[in-house]
Parts: C-alpha cells; sequence; structure tokens
C-alpha cells in the first residue's frame, strides 16, 4: 500500500520523496566519527551533498547516539549557527536538528526552515511556540527520553499503534502551541527507544502511521539495527560506514511506501534509488 502524497508547507514540493541529507556537527557521532565537527568541514559536508542532490541539508549539534552526553546549550549554538548561515546563504533549503528552543530559535534567525526536533516538543516544550512565532516548518519524531536512558523505555504494546497515539499527542501539542498544521510533519523515530524488531515492524506497516493525515519521514540511515541485521559470522554488527547499502535499499522501500521524505548520510545512491523508484511507478 502506498502512502498518499503530502508535502509541507515551506518546503521544496516534488513528485517524489525528498531527500534530507545529514550534516553531524559533533565530535561524537554515531555515524561518522566527528568527521564534520569544525565549521569549515561542515560547511564543505553541507555543500557537497546539495550537489548530489540532496533537497534539505539537516544540521544537528548534539550527539543522539544510545549513551550519549549532551552539550551545553552555548556550545550547540556554536557548532551549529555558522553552519547553517553559511548553508544558507549559498541557497541551500536547511533544516536544524535539535530538542532547544534557544537553538531552534538562532538557527531559524540565520535561515534554516524546519526545525527537525527529536523529541517532539518533550525535551523543551518551548521549541513549539519558536517555531509557531516565527512560522516555520516542523518535524516531530517519536521519543519518550534522552539517549542515555531511552533504552530502558522500549515498552510497547503494539509498538505502530503506541508510536502513532504518541505522535498524535505531539502534533496535538504542536497545533496548541500555533503551528499550522500544514506544516507538520512527523517521524516515526527508528532506534529511539525501540528495539530492533520494533523498527522493522515499523518499516513494514508505515501505512497504519498515514492515520495521523501527515507527512512522513523516515531516517534509517546507519542505525544499529542495520548493523546488527549484516553481522558477520561471529556476530559483529556490520561497522557504521560500511551500512549504506542496507541504507539505500530502505530508502527504496520507503519510496515504494510513498514517504514524504527520507533521512540519510549517503545522499547520491540515495537520490538514485529514489529515481529508480519514480520512474518504475510512471509506467511509461
Amino acid at each position: 500500500m502506498s502512502l498518499p502524497v503530502r508535502h509541507v508547507a515551506g518546503l521544496p514540493v516534488v513528485d517524489r520523496p525528498l531527500v534530507m541529507g545529514v550534516v553531524n556537527v559533533t565530535p561524537d557521532s554515531f555515524s561518522d566519527g566527528g568527521r564534520f565537527a569544525h565549521t569549515d568541514a561542515a560547511i564543505a559536508h553541507g555543500l557537497e551533498l546539495r550537489r548530489r542532490g540532496a533537497d534539505l541539508i539537516d544540521i544537528g549539534g548534539e550527539s543522539t547516539r544510545p549513551g550519549a552526553t549532551r552539550p551545553v546549550v552555548a556550545e550547540e549554538l556554536n557548532r551549529v549557527v555558522p553552519v547553517i548561515a553559511a548553508l544558507a546563504a549559498a541557497g541551500a533549503a536547511v533544516s536544524v536538528d535539535t530538542m532547544r528552543s534557544e537553538v531552534a530559535a538562532a538557527a531559524l534567525d540565520a535561515g534554516a526552515v524546519l526545525v527537525n526536533d527529536v523529541s517532539g516538543g518533550l525535551a523543551d516544550p518551548s521549541i513549539l511556540r519558536v517555531v509557531a512565532d516565527r512560522g516555520s516548518a516542523y518535524l516531530a519524531m517519536h521519543w519518550r527520553a534522552h539517549s542515555d536512558v531511552m533504552q530502558q523505555h522500549t515498552a510497547y504494546a503494539d509498538v505502530v499503534a503506541d508510536v502513532r497515539d504518541e505522535l498524535r499527542q505531539r502534533v496535538d501539542a504542536a497545533l496548541a502551541a500555533g503551528i499550522d498544521l500544514d506544516k507538520i510533519a512527523v517521524d516515526p523515530g527508528l532506534g529511539f527507544a525501540k528495539t530492533a524488531d520494533h523498527n522493522w515492524q515499523l518499516l513494514q506497516r508505515l501505512d497504519e502511521l498515514d492515520a495521523l493525515e501527515l507527512p512522513i519521514l523516515v531516517g534509517s540511515s546507519r542505525k544499529s539495527f542495520l548493523g546488527t541485521l549484516l553481522a558477520d559470522s561471529e556476530g559483529k554488527p556490520r561497522p557504521v560506514l560500511d551500512r549504506d547499502d542496507a541504507g539505500v535499499a530502505l530508502t527504496t522501500i520507503a519510496a515504494i511506501s510513498g514517504v514524504w521524505a527520507v533521512r540519510v548520510h549517503e545522499v547520491r545512491a540515495s537520490v538514485d534509488a529514489i529515481k529508480v523508484v519514480t520512474r518504475w511507478r510512471s509506467g511509461h
């Protein structure tokens, strides 16, 4: 079953899933080991992702890997604001990956067009008012707890139904804060307070999340459940940077399912996969 075509007001509108390219401006990122922790490297990488076809560049200054320690607000601001300002000045559509209202406000002032809040407003409820006041787009992810304890919160009666219902609560909070409905998208939060089996169930039943009647983003790139799936004969998980082929397979599945967007580290391969799916579905 394919999801209905949905878009987010103020963001690019195309006849295929959007590709959000990830730039982690952190020294402790799970996915790239801090390769883009310095401002110049992060800007260059963001521009390269845009050249490779990314529709959105997602800038994050806080690692959300399991067990990660949160940076102080000033450090997160110092990491992301110069990168966002430079990329926006170059004409890129930029999102900020943050749970903090202060960072969201500074990022939007610097030119970001989307706040990608992995906590859906739970970590800092003030972020919703910041988004509403500036008329920004908002991506609410399913989340239950911070990275250092999130895997202690993996109990679900039915993971898909529970994620859907908890996301609905976050959407209601966003609407109550004044965010326009047509500027909201949702993310089921693969890997966040989820087991590997939970992630697969969510991917298999994405159509059930359409009860929210909102654009859906899938972020599976390089996550640990892929490392587990691709483990070697001794059970050692596949290294993070060697999971991209599997990630492209999931981009393909997500595109066939009709999601609004995918969040990926390896942009060009995902762009290619989406082009293949789009051509395959066109029938001519």
